[in-house]
């Protein structure tokens, strides 16, 4: 397939229109040559579609054409020479092209036998470009200036450093026209580099801070604020306009949230100071530092887009909002609070354009996974997630549903919010005013002929109490309970006052679950462990183990040596012998025993497994595990 040349199309109207057109070309042209296969890649590779590649001539470009080998070879030939794939993987790609219009690489990168380094690598290669590795190299802020975000993101194209040879800017489909783009937007000539879509994308979301003029915003809002009290006696109320200062800082933390992948967002008053921290992979990070004045308005205004009282700041109030944030539509859950320097506001971040795992995706083991399936697939009884908060349970409940929902049931949910969104499940929303509560909530679930109920958390007797004559009537019931583990949650539901018998007739299994953070895969590296970290790893049973690895630290990971999270998982599964226990009020330590001896793994073990394995760190276990 012959590729169409169009740069040369796009880049002449630049050279032809304006002053500032005139002199971006002008730049371009005087700038230092690029790599001579280079800048006939840079037309080129924008319209490649994994068939034969067009060569640019010199007369049409100006470019010194590249070798006679090169330009005859395919791409899919070149990721075949190298190993990357195989020749009946392109042609199957080529086949889904011929329908799709889609790029021979893309395709391969989504068929999942490609990964996407790999792939520009090799067209780094085949054009001879060089390859910028955004993972490591933290980009100028003086080049950074240079490039507005909305022509950054609209172009996703990334700057990186100024040289005397000019702007280097890493793309994933370069093309001659972009590079004139740049230059005019830019005002210097603009050298092109390779990098992976992704990366590209996350360095702009990195690198392009919502929150970078906060402080500016902080400013106009001082010099507000003064005019305010020179005229406090007016009798007219203070009308907050859609840009006003403390508007525009609340929608940049909300987006910079988004971008930064946090869960929450905390907004704390103190004497001289308001602190903003996200928590990210389950650890708080400190964001931004504003003066103490700018609480109050902050607070209010996040209450106002809730629908939340902002006359009442001594009370406790919940509400929820919805906002867009770059394209994505997201609920964010609000909670207020006073403390002795003002209102300390929480904000909870549930993307909704989120898909739902699979409980193979969370980090489950094969056998666990296989043993676990088997029993939802059960027509009746119960299924308990244990853990604390933010320990992943309601990602399981939904990955569980996913594993069990079919055509023929009918799925029923009760939740406090509805997190993710099935277009085949009856989901409710708690409503405290309408009095819809859990248990109120299940009741009438039950007279809608369920087969399947999830309820998302099991908090006080009520809904234990109907939820275990749901699981004993027919129906098939998971929830969620806090707990420290799977033997402790079964305790739980005896402390509230579940008559023993019921729960061994009920209940199923219980998985007991954490989630630990994985080692940056950018910045791994090894190192050697500390006589503690030693001591505990062989202590917990680990296996023999001469190299260990940790995250040094990097851009992609924020410097914190981690990225994203994986579950840890324990199965007790409610034996015949558990039963009996249970039955006589058994202590923990007898469950846990007997669980252990029917090949029951604990969380301590599960984690250590995956230090063995080199997906996280003894450290990260010392932290988030604190169970025998």
């Amino acid at each position: 397939m012959k590729l169409k040349r169009k740069d040369r199309d796009d880049a002449a109207p630049a050279a032809d229109s304006g002053t500032a057109d005139d002199q971006a070309t002008a730049a371009v042209q005087a700038s230092a040559p690029l790599h001579p296969v280079e800048e006939h890649a840079s037309g080129a590779f924008s319209e490649e579609r994994g068939g034969s590649v067009a060569v640019a001539t010199t007369e049409d470009s100006g470019a010194t054409p590249p070798s006679a080998g090169r330009a005859g070879q395919q791409l899919g030939d070149v990721l075949v020479l190298r190993g990357l794939v195989t020749h009946a993987q392109v042609q199957e790609a080529l086949e889904m092209q011929a329908a799709s219009g889609e790029r021979l690489g893309e395709l391969l990168v989504e068929m999942g036998v490609l990964e996407e380094r790999s792939l520009v690598d090799a067209l780094a290669e085949f054009f001879g470009m060089p390859v910028a590795d955004l993972r490591r190299y933290k980009p100028d802020p003086e080049a950074l200036a240079l490039i507005p975000e909305d022509v950054a993101r609209s172009n996703m194209a990334m700057p990186i450093s100024l040289h005397d040879d000019g702007l280097h800017v890493a793309v994933a489909e370069p093309s001659d026209s972009l590079r004139f783009l740049l230059a005019e937007k830019s005002g210097h000539p603009v050298r092109l580099l390779l990098a992976p879509m992704s990366d590209v994308i996350w360095a702009i979301d990195s690198n392009y801070r919502a929150i970078g003029g906060v402080a500016q915003l902080v400013q106009a809002f001082e010099v507000v604020e003064g005019s305010r009290k020179r005229v406090a006696d007016a009798a007219a109320p203070v009308v907050v306009a859609d840009d006003a200062p403390v508007v525009q800082v609340v929608d940049r933390i909300l987006t910079q949230a988004m971008r930064d992948r946090a869960s929450d967002v905390h907004i704390e008053p103190s004497e001289e100071v308001v602190r903003v921290r996200f928590r990210i992979d389950g650890a708080l990070k400190e964001i931004l530092v504003l003066p103490a004045a700018m609480g109050l308005g902050l607070v209010s205004r996040i209450k106002i887009m809730a629908g939340m009282n902002i006359v009442e700041r001594r009370r406790p109030q919940d509400g929820q909002l919805t906002t867009t944030v770059d394209g994505k539509e997201v609920d964010v859950r609000v909670a207020t609070t006073a403390t002795i320097w003002g209102e300390k506001c929480v904000m909870r971040i549930l993307d909704k354009t989120r898909s739902v795992l699979r409980l193979d995706d969370l980090g489950m083991p094969v056998d666990t996974h296989a043993r676990y399936s088997k029993i939802v697939r059960a027509p009746f009884g119960m299924v308990l997630c244990a853990g604390p908060t933010g320990s992943g349970k309601t990602t399981t409940l939904y990955a569980t549903l996913s594993e069990v929902n079919n055509p023929t049931l009918n799925v029923m949910t009760i939740e406090d919010p509805v997190e993710y969104v099935f277009p085949s499940i009856n989901q409710i929303q708690t409503n405290d005013q309408a009095g819809l509560t859990f248990a109120t909530g299940l009741k009438s679930i039950l007279r809608q002929d369920p087969d399947v109920i999830l309820v998302g958390e099991i908090r006080d007797v009520e809904t234990a109490r109907v939820a275990v004559q749901s699981a004993l009537t027919g129906h098939f019931v998971v929830s969620s309970l806090h707990a420290t583990d799977a033997v402790s949650a079964l305790h739980r539901f005896l402390d509230m006052g579940i008559e023993s018998f019921l729960i061994a007739s009920s209940v199923l299994a219980v998985v007991g679950q954490r989630l630990v953070r994985r080692i940056c895969p950018s910045c791994k590296a090894r190192y050697t462990p500390t006589a503690e970290e030693l001591a505990f790893y062989e202590d917990s049973g680990g296996p023999e183990k001469d190299v260990f690895y940790i995250g040094t630290g990097c851009n992609f990971c924020s410097d914190t040596g981690y990225q994203d999270r994986i579950g840890v998982y324990e199965l007790l599964e409610m034996t015949p012998e558990i039963r009996r226990l249970i039955v006589g009020w058994a202590t923990q330590e007898e469950l846990r025993s007997l669980a252990q001896k029917q090949g029951m793994r604990t969380l301590r073990t599960e984690a250590i497994n995956l230090v063995a394995e080199d997906i996280t760190t003894v450290a990260e276990v010392i932290r988030s595990m604190y169970t025998l």
